[in-house]
């Protein structure tokens, strides 16, 4: 059994060039981009059949609930935290678009010559609240201007359109 270096350097070329050739036929039977284009029905069919099955194995389900379960409750903190940042930003936002349609309306106003007396329906948001919560538009000194440029103010029970001329 005595080998020289050229039988054993043979040997391994053979073994070389049959594995070379062993992985290009792997190599052209997994090409499934070939197998595609050679059998595009049955690959349709496969690729159907492998989405039904996912769907059904509920995959996705058992994923959610191993990261709500990996995350203790974490993400219903998160949540909270979002929510009440979306609520500060959307109030905000909320504010300021208001503010600004107000200095719009009067800039308006200025302009078409209406008289710009302190009005019902123009009052300020806080002016408004604090009518609201009981305070008489008499007491926060508030007073009605109406279409003919007459001012009036609340009489003491809180009614409003009683003259003060």
């Amino acid at each position: 059994m005595a080998e020289t270096t050229a039988e054993v350097r043979r040997d391994i070329e053979v073994t070389r060039e049959r594995m070379s050739d062993t992985l290009a036929q792997l190599e052209h039977k997994l090409n499934v981009m070939e197998i595609v284009r050679d059998h595009p029905w049955p690959a349709l069919a496969v690729a159907a059949g492998a989405g039904f099955a996912l769907a059904n194995s509920r995959a996705d389900v058992k994923a959610a609930a191993a990261a709500v379960k990996a995350t203790d409750g974490a993400s219903s903190k998160v949540g909270a935290l979002l929510d009440d940042l979306a609520a500060t930003l959307i109030g905000g936002v909320s504010t300021a678009l208001s503010q600004r349609v107000d200095g719009l309306v009067s800039e308006l106003k200025n302009a078409l010559g209406a008289p710009t007396g302190t009005h019902a329906a123009s009052r300020s948001t806080s002016d408004r609240q604090l009518v609201g919560y009981g305070e008489s538009p008499a007491r926060s000194g508030l007073q009605d201007v109406g279409l003919d440029g007459s001012r009036s103010s609340a009489n003491p029970s809180g009614a409003l359109g009683a003259r003060a001329d």
